[in-house]
């Protein structure tokens, strides 16, 4: 017997998944979430987000639980040499930066993860399925058919729905529908990567820093990370001759990391052989299947981006979905998902694996000469990139356009996107907003798009700095366009693809 229709079938209840449909049941969509497995997965896998990240987490009225099982990172990264000189610093570490937040965020996977969870219980429209497994999608002009199985009663029944979004991870079997193949962008390396709890009740060894750290040693590259309270990490790169099979053994990993820990000051939580991977699908959408997280793109973790880059998705892709239930676009909107998200996670991938490169060196005397590189003056300090989207929902002619917009706290206490919902939104000098051409009017008004004059003055002065009167944000905060004036901004929304506004009458 057929379960009755949602709108969005999601397969896989990770993070991406979860949060794609919490963001879809604030919206008030009908959401099915297939996950085989019976509970959150245990053990440490992600541990890392940025501050863009922990704004979607706000957008879904969530941050406050989010911060509580995170903790900000505000030293930063530092790569060092063998000799323990720093050659590299990852910036951003101010407790307040560009997002309204720290711009690093520590935590344990599966704590987010049932945080993520437990915000679905506030929407009826979204449902979380358990052990059911999706083993076949068929899509049609209406939509997609999938086989669901329930694990537990050892049966299959059809379900149908409008769009599907395969959040199912390296394997996936949405992009195996689609036929899409992983364009491959040059680094795959087997790691050993292990997690440990510190004995409580003694205190921390001095030789463990609250920041990360990159030692590019050529003899034995390792990453270390202070995660949250007393767990920690350690990355080891796999050197020929390691046999993985024994590397993972107790006996093995102690010795690696014996200047900094012995056995008898914390347990090992968990160890295993990853291999790192930088691909990127060739195609995210075919009709009403698309695809997120994983199962579209995997980056090395050198740049702390695999989660990250899959919550993105789920923010670009929530209010398009929403906006094409709701008839709001013609069929241009979703397209430009896919070539929207592919160069921004594209250009996270690639400063990866150049960091990738500094890291892994193993050759002595190319160390040598890249510790040449870094030895005059400080450190070097960088901080994330700030991408443009691809083509898609955003006109002008490059940055501020297609780049997320900042998140200052205004006059009355509130952050920006506290102000504005998660709609559009229109930032315009008071002047202007005061004089809006009809069109720009109907056009808001169709949309529901919030409108906010830029009295305060980081708004002000953000527009003084861009020349302009008005900046207009979408959804997911990311910068649609700029205007000068009325006529700009109503040539603006009446050029945007995929929301051109509908005749009057």
């Amino acid at each position: 017997m057929s379960q009755r229709p949602v709108d969005i079938a999601i397969i896989g209840g990770g993070p991406v998944g979860v949060a794609l449909a919490n963001l879809l049941g604030q919206r008030g969509v009908s959401v099915a979430v297939f996950e085989r497995d019976a509970a959150v997965y245990p053990f440490p896998r992600a541990i890392h987000f940025d501050g863009e990240v922990m704004r979607v987490f706000e957008t879904m009225g969530l941050r406050a639980e989010v911060e509580a099982i995170s903790r900000p990172g505000l030293q930063g990264m530092h790569f060092v040499n063998a000799e323990g000189r720093t050659l590299l610093i990852r910036g951003g570490t101010a407790a307040l930066g560009p997002h309204g937040c720290a711009s690093n965020h520590y935590f344990h996977q599966p704590e987010l993860e049932a945080v993520l969870r437990a915000g679905l219980a506030r929407f009826p429209s979204v449902q979380l399925r358990l052990r059911h497994a999706v083993t076949a999608v068929e899509e049609d002009d209406a939509g997609a058919t999938l086989a669901v199985t329930d694990l537990d009663g050892d049966n299959t029944q059809p379900w149908r729905a409008r769009w599907v979004v395969g959040c199912d991870g390296g394997r996936s079997l949405v992009r195996r529908v689609i036929g899409a193949p992983m364009h491959d962008l040059g680094l795959h390396q087997p790691w050993l990567v292990f997690d440990v709890l510190l004995n409580t009740g003694q205190p921390v060894p001095p030789g463990l820093p609250d920041h990360t750290v990159q030692h590019c040693d050529p003899a034995r590259p390792m990453t270390y990370c202070h995660v949250t309270g007393r767990r920690r990490r350690w990355e080891i790169m796999l050197m020929p001759g390691d046999d993985p099979a024994e590397l993972v053994k107790p006996e093995r990993i102690w010795p690696l990391v014996a200047r900094w820990l012995r056995p008898d000051q914390a347990s090992i939580e968990r160890a295993v052989i990853y291999t790192f991977h930088s691909v990127i699908a060739s195609q995210w959408r075919l009709g009403p299947l698309l695809l997120a997280g994983d199962a579209a793109h995997q980056t090395p973790p050198f740049l702390g981006q695999g989660l990250c880059a899959g919550i993105r998705d789920a923010a670009n892709l929530a209010w398009k979905l929403d906006a094409a239930l709701r008839g709001r676009p013609d069929a241009t909107l979703l397209d430009s998902y896919g070539p929207e998200r592919a160069p921004h996670v594209h250009a996270f991938i690639d400063l990866a694996v150049k960091l990738g490169a500094i890291i892994q060196t193993t050759d002595a005397a190319e160390a040598r000469a890249r510790d040449a590189r870094f030895a005059e003056g400080a450190p070097e300090t960088f901080n994330f990139p700030a991408p443009l989207l691809g083509a898609g929902v955003w006109r002008g002619s490059g940055a501020p356009v297609a780049q997320i917009f900042p998140q200052p706290r205004l006059d009355d206490g509130r952050l920006l996107d506290d102000a504005i919902g998660d709609n559009w939104a229109l930032i315009a000098e008071p002047r202007l907003l005061a004089t809006l051409p009809e069109p720009v009017a109907a056009w808001c008004r169709w949309q529901g798009a919030t409108l906010l004059p830029a009295t305060h003055a980081s708004l002000h002065a953000w527009l003084e700095t861009q020349g302009c009167a008005a900046v207009l944000l979408r959804p997911d905060r990311y910068v649609a366009g700029v205007a000068h004036d009325g006529a700009a901004l109503a040539q603006l929304v009446q050029s945007l693809p995929g929301l051109t506004a509908p005749a009057p009458g």
